[in-house]
């Protein structure tokens, strides 16, 4: 169970330095980051069988959308860092490595290339979008912000908590 709420912990840390490294971002840089409504509204069609759309943008949207979206936010962000622990070890948890880290947070790209984008209407990894190369790059560097995350929650994790 302690490996568990650790875990849970490092995912919602690790999601929390992704939206921070968004928000700098787009502060310093004017660069836009993922609107989650969207992801609300994209999951919120699921139940009537919509799993794909022409684009997210121009389809109609759902009751609680924003909610649901910052929420699915998170909880994928737990998934994946409970995945990552899993296949890590509570080696890992008591002696974390940024390198192992940053790499799941880069492979942790595959969900929104191959899932995400195809079903927001964007195609495989942002194929149908005005700039695709640059929609790649960007969600690289959220994801890798991600892995970022990972990691320093789980120093600070071992620090305020160490395993004992």
């Amino acid at each position: 169970m302690d490996v568990l709420l650790r875990a849970v912990l490092i995912g919602i840390g690790a999601t929390l330095v992704m939206d921070l490294w968004a928000l700098l971002q787009k502060r310093f840089f004017n660069i836009p980051s993922l609107n989650y409504q969207l992801v609300g509204r994209w999951l919120g069609h699921m139940p009537s069988g919509k799993f794909f759309h022409h684009t997210i943008m121009q389809t109609t949207q759902v009751s609680g959308e924003k909610a649901l979206g910052w929420t699915a936010h998170y909880a994928i962000g737990v998934v994946f860092s409970l995945i990552f622990i899993y296949l890590m070890g509570q080696d890992w948890l008591e002696h974390p490595t940024f390198l192992a880290a940053l790499v799941m947070g880069i492979i942790s790209v595959i969900a929104p290339f191959f899932i995400m984008q195809p079903g927001f209407g964007f195609g495989l990894a942002a194929s149908k979008t005005p700039q695709p190369n640059i929609a790649r790059q960007r969600s690289l560097i959220a994801h890798g912000s991600y892995g970022v995350g990972i990691y320093l929650s789980a120093v600070l994790l071992q620090y305020c908590w160490p395993i004992s």
